[in-house]
Parts: structure tokens; sequence; C-alpha cells
């Protein structure tokens, strides 16, 4: 089953195309990367994913639902961590965890169940008494991935889930994306342009370069494809090439 199907999808800014005509499938249960440099489309294809803006031609489907004509119906059901992402900086984690449950949860045992949840998720353990404007870049990214994850969206879409942290924490945002979905069967669209992460992370990955889609399949196929030791070789094989 498809989580995501995009079509044709383009996206025009006045004289700029930023994306191409780009169709691709995301598969349910998968951890999916859009991957590509700064400014390739990957944040507008996420963008156009979570009903924040609209293509300007083509379509996307998401659970069975167009992003332009059931945008209310496809929110409900995602989750999206922009990459400028923030928590509330006078919260405690822990106060902000209860107040974005608390937009989600239907009563108290859920807000609870969810909070706890975020709270095993984030691994900040004693922490999140303190207030967000004490952590640093990775404790803060730790909180807003525990919080995006933690009432169990169909899909789960994060733009750079860890661009900017140390590798103690990209390592553990990397290791608990990977055990979340695993453990209940969360399908996962992320974009990065860290492709040795990637190469760990996701099932399968789509190569993007200015708007257009250069190569789709797992990390071992698209390395096959381009005769290349690594994602990075790949990718600029595939780019030369095209």
């Amino acid at each position: 089953m498809n989580v995501v199907e995009g079509r044709d999808l383009t996206k025009v800014y006045g004289s700029i195309v930023a994306l191409d005509g780009i169709t691709f499938e995301v598969r349910q249960g998968e951890i999916f990367g859009l991957i590509g440099p700064n400014g390739s489309g990957k944040t507008t294809t996420l963008r156009i994913l979570s009903t924040l803006i609209k293509p300007t031609s083509g379509s996307a489907i998401v659970l069975g639902y167009d992003v332009v004509k059931d945008a209310q119906k496809v929110k409900s059901l995602i989750s999206y961590l922009p990459g400028e992402a923030g928590a509330y900086q006078n919260l405690s984690g822990k106060e902000y965890l209860h107040f974005m449950a608390n937009l989600y949860a239907s009563n108290r045992e859920e807000l609870d169940q969810m909070v706890t949840a975020a709270s095993d998720i984030s691994g900040l353990g004693d922490r999140l008494k303190d207030k967000a404007k004490t952590y640093s870049q990775g404790m803060g990214r730790r909180l807003l991935i525990a919080r995006s994850l933690m009432f169990k969206p169909k899909l789960a879409i994060m733009d750079e889930p860890t661009s900017g942290l140390d590798v103690v924490h990209a390592t553990y945002v990397r290791r608990m994306v990977k055990d979340y979905v695993r453990n209940f069967g969360v399908t996962v669209l992320l974009s990065s342009h860290n492709m040795l992460e990637v190469d760990y992370l996701c099932d399968r990955i789509a190569l993007i370069n200015t708007g257009r889609l250069l190569a789709v399949g797992s990390p071992s196929e698209v390395k096959a494809s381009a005769r290349a030791e690594n994602l990075e070789e790949a990718f600029m094989k595939v780019i030369n090439n095209g």
C-alpha cells in the first residue's frame, strides 16, 4: 500500500521552478528519504504533502486523500516537523509536551499516554523538568521529534531532522526514528543532505536536484545503478549523467 503518491508535482515561484514534475511513492511502514543539496526542492515537496502550500500543477495523495481538496483530513493523519521548528522557550519540556498533547488527545488518559510516550522517545529524563530555553540544539530537536511521534501519526514528515546536531544527538535521533517505525509501523518521509545518514536510516530514497527527481530505490540499488561505493559518489555521478 502506498501512503504517499506524488504525480508530476510542479511548483513555480515567478520565474523559479522549485519542483519540475516529480513523481514518486512512499510505501506503508517504510522510512523514505528525499536526498539532495539545499535548494533542490526537498522542503517544497514536504510542504506540499503537509498541505502548507499548493502545487502549481500535478497531484499529491496522502493516505487516499488529495492534499488540496482534502487538506483538513490529511492534516489529521500526519505530523510535520519543519527544519526551523522550535519549542516554546518558557515552558519546561514536560509542559510543552502536555500543551501539544492536549491538541490531539480526546481525554485525560489519552493525553497522559501521549506525554509518557513522548518522554520515553525523547530520552531527556529529568531534563524535561527544565525550561526549553536551557536545552542544547540537540536536546530541543529530540523534544520536537518526540512531540511529532507521540500521537502515532499515520505519516510523520520530517525536514532535515538531524541538521546541525552533533554526532551524539544525531545518532540518538536516527535510532529513535528507526525504532519507532519498527515498533509502531509508522511511515516516515524525511529530507536530508547527509548521504551517510540516509544510507543507514532509509529503506528507500529519491535523489533530487534543481527540482528534478534523478533516481529512486533502496540505497544499495541507487549505489549499484550508479556503480558507486557510497551515496555521495552515486549522487554526483547521477548529476553528471543527467
